[in-house]
């Protein structure tokens, strides 16, 4: 063990010694010590959290690994110093979530009307079993795709993520491509080895679509079985138990019947990728997980709020939204009383196409929310990325289903850092993180006080 991390943890023990005990009781009104316009968030609070949480220490905070959860811990003890409490009913600032993350051992069997093919690789799936009817496309345009259980896609120029996105509520099984310089490459991205559909051990498995490679020859052969049945198995499938973890504290208000503010970011990254590069996750998303931190120094100072305020960092984002989804699975609060999330996710750079300081808000339009809060003196404006979908990326849209007013707000979204070993604390812009955190203080204090409940605008709320 590194005698920085041994620091880390023995800061992080001590800060916390009694995380999973009982809840201390509920705390005394405080005399008002700093008004939001006094309050002034400093560059030097932001960089001591971003440069633990992606530090070479933490090791990029992988989702459900050990490196995560001491990233948790760490949020914890924070909140625990910022006078926070456990979430109502909790025992302590940490939520350990079950997760059934399934691992192939060995690669699917495939037979297409009634011959077993070889050489088959599976890129995304997880489900035990598929079987339906052939159908041929070789055409080059994703979005095309006709609808069948099972497509058999050989176009020379299709792209494989197209066609992947094209499947989406048509009830595909099974999507076979042919083999080309593009899932070449998309094999490499995910390190040599099959996304397999991880879910909630309280949920039933979600019926995704499985997605599989031939080799040119194979699939020419397969193709001449159009409109046949095929099947595809994985006898190697294994299905493993795993913990992600949530950091969870609690603001009480004064006005049990006024409502709960969620202010939330994501805390895990990517960690040690298979040829051993660490992909540090500083923007992506120590950034986001130290503004809910310095809201919650900044909200905790003072008099208490007139509404109760959760904040919360959610372990294992990045493979599937897990912690977000656990949350809003048994929330420590009616939904109902969820007044409105904001969520945070990459702030820690300018977007070139934004007014200079402003970071922008996902689904902007959805609801009244943005506008009001950007008509109090907030940072942010409209998502100038539509096409990418950002508002349904992220852990606020678990609460959105739910009819929760919730969005997330990002820095430039696009930066060329995203998912990259470059993503590290020089890369941060830490003053603009700080005037762009400075510039919610108020509008969020004037939430937590008020009567103000944003309402989707018509045709706002989102479906599955």
């Amino acid at each position: 063990m590194k005698r920085s991390l041994a620091i880390a943890l023995l800061t992080i023990a001590t800060a916390v010694p009694a995380l999973a005990q009982s809840r201390p009781p509920e705390p005394a009104p405080i005399a008002t010590a700093a008004p939001a316009e006094d309050w002034t968030v400093k560059p030097e609070w932001i960089s001591a959290h971003v440069r633990f949480l992606a530090g070479p220490e933490l090791q990029g905070r992988g989702s459900m690994t050990r490196d995560e959860a001491i990233a948790a811990a760490y949020v914890a003890a924070r909140f625990q110093g910022y006078g926070l409490q456990p979430a109502p009913g909790a025992d302590g600032y940490l939520q350990k979530v079950k997760v059934i993350r399934p691992r192939l051992d060995g690669g699917p069997k495939l037979v297409v009307g009634g011959k077993p093919t070889n050489g088959a690789t599976l890129l995304f799936g997880g489900a035990e079993r598929v079987e339906g009817v052939a159908t041929l496309y070789m055409g080059d345009d994703g979005a095309a795709l006709p609808a069948g259980d099972v497509i058999l896609a050989g176009g020379p120029k299709l792209s494989a993520m197209a066609a992947l996105r094209a499947t989406r509520g048509r009830k595909t099984k099974l999507l076979v491509l042919r083999e080309s310089e593009e899932t070449q490459k998309l094999w490499s991205r995910l390190g040599e080895r099959p996304r397999l559909d991880a879910y909630l051990a309280s949920q039933a498995p979600e019926e995704g679509v499985s997605v599989v490679v031939l080799p040119a020859a194979a699939f020419d052969r397969a193709a001449k079985s159009a409109g046949k049945p095929v099947t595809m198995t994985l006898p190697g499938l294994v299905r493993e138990a795993v913990e992600t973890t949530n950091a969870i504290g609690y603001l009480p208000g004064t006005d049990p019947k006024a409502g709960v503010i969620l202010l939330a970011a994501h805390l895990d990254h990517l960690g040690v990728q298979p040829d051993g590069t660490v992909m540090h996750g500083a923007n992506d998303n120590a950034s986001g997980t130290a503004a809910v931190l310095e809201l919650a120094h900044a909200l905790s100072s003072g008099k208490r709020h007139r509404r109760g305020i959760l904040f919360a960092a959610f372990g294992a984002e990045e493979m599937g939204g897990f912690g977000s989804r656990a949350f809003a699975e048994a929330p420590p609060v009616p939904l109902n009383e969820i007044v409105a999330n904001l969520a945070f996710e990459m702030i820690g750079a300018q977007d070139p196409k934004l007014p200079a300081g402003t970071m922008m808000m996902t689904g902007y339009e959805r609801s009244t929310l943005g506008p009001t809060l950007a008509a109090r003196g907030a940072l942010i404006a409209k998502d100038p990325y539509p096409e990418q979908n950002f508002f349904a990326r992220s852990d606020n849209y678990a609460l959105a289903l739910r009819g929760v007013v919730a969005h997330t707000i990002s820095g430039w979204a696009v930066t060329p850092t995203y998912h990259s070993p470059k993503d590290t604390v020089d890369a941060l812009d830490i003053p603009f993180m700080a005037r762009a955190i400075q510039s919610l203080i108020g509008p969020a204090r004037w939430l937590a006080d008020g009567d103000f409940r944003p309402d989707w605008t018509a045709g706002g709320k989102p479906t599955e």
